[in-house]
């Protein structure tokens, strides 16, 4: 028979979480609390700006917002006309941009493979110094540069599309290499050493496993890139001017971009209409640069949402 004091009561009140906790144990848990808390408190705060920004852009912009808007230019438009809208710019932001891109993406991703899989010595610390030197290179100081490059060979006073993709590509290199170079970095060593180790050279390897396995990462650090420059200024006044008219050549003439499209239209200001003037609007140029606000944020929405389909179809399945 066993003995009665071994027998355990299972009626007894349970000891508390707190109670088990000892006194280091209770100040790990407590500051373990108040971190959460100021964490939180943090992101809510850093959420004020952005949401406040997107709400103003969007209950100011959205009156002005139409098909018509859309679809037609600045071509003879003058005062405070009723009419008028931003195709111009759209046209001209997604070709200047997408030439930009096409620039900076294979330069980018090239350097960072050589940085990753091929640097050593004198010559990588020299890309690395210099990268970091043009990360931090003033906007209009790239636009500058890109209008010195055109005016050496086409002479001073040149305008064109191709000249804003330039300058725009000086801002995207860094951000792409130093993106790409850091997912090639996350890559496991494992996979290049098992690929090797088959017999795959050492570019193919690069191609198919490294690249591939990044892909993902790659793509989002693009789409930051293109974020970073499409709402540009400084540099495309310089480098394209300013036109009322719709230009498809990035090589010939001048174009507009949504980003000076509004800062034109913003400080232009009020238009100064007369009693007599039914048709005047004086709040007009405000209106227009709040309704190109909006639809510059939700460009930039659409490609981050199409970066995320793309970075999602590349991305490695789990278990392999």
């Amino acid at each position: 028979m066993a003995s009665t004091d071994t027998v355990t009561r299972t009626d007894a009140p349970q000891p508390t979480t707190h109670e088990l906790l000892t006194r280091p144990d209770r100040r790990r848990h407590t500051v373990d609390r108040v971190m959460r808390v100021v964490v939180t408190l943090a992101f809510l705060v850093a959420m004020i700006p952005l949401v406040s920004l997107v709400w103003i852009v969007l209950s100011e912009g959205y009156h002005r917002l139409s098909p018509y808007f859309l679809a037609v230019s600045m071509r003879g438009v003058f005062g405070g006309m009723d009419a008028g809208g931003i195709y111009h710019a759209i046209v001209g932001t997604l070709l200047v941009t997408g030439a930009a891109a096409v620039i900076s993406v294979p330069i980018g991703m090239m350097t960072a493979v050589y940085l990753v899989e091929y640097g050593r010595g004198a010559l990588a610390r020299a890309v690395t110094f210099f990268v970091d030197v043009m990360t931090g290179i003033p906007s209009i100081v790239a636009g500058l540069f890109a209008y010195a490059l055109f005016a050496i060979f086409l002479g001073p006073g040149v305008r064109m599309g191709v000249a804003g993709a330039v300058a725009l590509s000086v801002l995207m290199i860094p951000v792409v290499v130093r993106s790409t170079e850091e997912m090639l970095r996350l890559v496991p060593n494992e996979l290049r050493e098992a690929s090797l180790a088959l017999g795959v050279p050492k570019w193919r390897t690069i191609v198919k496993v490294v690249l591939r396995t990044s892909a993902a990462g790659i793509v989002t650090g693009v789409m930051l890139a293109v974020a970073r420059v499409i709402g540009e200024t400084a540099p495309l006044l310089i480098t394209l001017g300013v036109v009322d008219s719709i230009n498809y050549d990035l090589f010939d003439g001048r174009m507009m971009t949504l980003p000076v499209f509004i800062y034109r239209q913003y400080s232009q200001g009020l238009v100064p209409c007369r009693p007599d003037q039914l048709d005047c609007i004086a709040t007009i140029n405000f209106d227009r640069a709040w309704a190109a606000a909006l639809v510059l944020v939700v460009i930039v929405l659409l490609l981050n949402l199409l970066a995320r389909v793309v970075a999602r179809r590349f991305a490695p399945a789990k278990g392999h």
